[in-house]
């Protein structure tokens, strides 16, 4: 999808800008119109996160989805906080777990498929519409902060950040996924739209990112320029690449799939983990 931000605008109509396209376009991971069931019926949640825990096989999963990046065993009882829920799988795996979840989004289509999600359910969480620019939530409120592609399409990343280090406990931890200017995904935009495109003549090439990226705007990191960003608010900070079978196999999708078959799980994993387009943070012991 092409996103549809102007560099020129002022940072409060980004906002804007972000919250009316995630409204309109639901994160369903379904790229190809292939799922046919009634949004947010049992059979479309189950079809949505069979596609987001496929996608997620090489850097999400050992033994149940998303347990290699979520800390399922150290927030039972803990206050959670989810910046960004979208149709609210990850708060789902959290609330089951046993931690006392509030999910915040900018979007009212994301505040209406994770409640709902959680009513078919039989789970309970706090689901917030609201701006993670401005956490509704006083300081020290959570020992727990996660985010999943999220805090990358903000107008401003560097006070998501700021709020993050506000509503955490001493003790708390944040784990934090954005989009990387190094990873096979943004290579490709490179070559595609940049150079064979011609976008060259007419604009950047983070503004090529921009307008080529899912959502209304969207900024891709370098690895060491985002970690910077979290020290000037917590102690100890750690990330890691993550990426997708399109980022270990970066050929076109009926390529991919043959060449897939070809190759082992030991290479796919750690290809991705070379050129995948997810730099993943982990952040802890906050400075405030």
């Amino acid at each position: 999808m092409e996103s549809k931000r102007s560099e020129t605008l002022p940072v409060d109509s980004v906002q804007l800008g972000n919250k009316q396209w995630w409204t309109d376009n639901t994160m369903s991971y379904d790229w190809h119109n292939e799922i046919n069931s009634s949004r947010f019926s049992q059979q479309w949640f189950d079809s949505i996160d069979a596609k987001f825990i496929d996608s997620a096989r090489l850097y999400g999963t050992n033994q149940q989805p998303f347990d290699r990046i979520i800390p399922f065993d150290k927030i039972a009882g803990a206050e959670v906080l989810e910046i960004g829920c979208g149709m609210g799988l990850h708060t789902e795996l959290m609330a089951r777990a046993g931690a006392k979840v509030t999910s915040l989004d900018l979007s009212p289509t994301s505040v209406e498929a994770t409640t709902a999600r959680l009513k078919l359910k039989g789970l309970s969480a706090r689901v917030l519409e609201g701006d993670a620019e401005s956490i509704p939530m006083p300081p020290g409120s959570f020992d727990f902060v996660w985010s999943w592609g999220v805090i990358h399409h903000s107008s401003r990343t560097a006070r998501v950040v700021r709020e993050i280090a506000r509503v955490s406990r001493p003790a708390a931890e944040c784990r934090v996924m954005v989009y990387n200017r190094d990873g096979a995904w943004a290579q490709s935009i490179f070559v595609r739209d940049f150079l064979l495109k011609g976008q060259f003549l007419k604009r950047s090439f983070e503004e090529t990112l921009y307008h080529s990226s899912d959502g209304f705007s969207a900024r891709f990191y370098i690895r060491e320029q985002f970690e910077d960003l979290f020290r000037g608010f917590y102690r100890d900070v750690a990330s890691e690449i993550m990426g997708q079978e399109s980022d270990a196999i970066p050929l076109p999708r009926q390529l991919r799939k043959f060449a897939v078959r070809l190759l082992s799980d030991d290479y796919l994993r750690k290809a991705q983990a070379r050129r995948g387009s997810f730099i993943f943070l982990t952040a802890s012991n906050p400075l405030t």
